[in-house]
């Protein structure tokens, strides 16, 4: 599922991340990253440190 690979790949870069960055990075469409993303938020495991970059809690 893409909520895993979207995961792994904001924990192998390694730094905050933009959802763009992610998909071109986990060769996935930046709409599922986003559906993705919102999942994450929902159970807590992303973080925004600064407006429009996520990364791993």
């Amino acid at each position: 599922m893409s909520v895993e690979k979207v995961l792994e790949t904001m924990k192998a870069a390694g730094k905050a991340l933009k959802a763009g960055e992610i998909a071109d990075a986990a060769g996935i469409d930046k709409k599922e990253v986003d559906k993705a993303m919102k999942v994450l938020k929902a159970e807590g495991k992303i973080v925004s440190p600064k407006v429009c970059y996520w990364e791993p809690k």
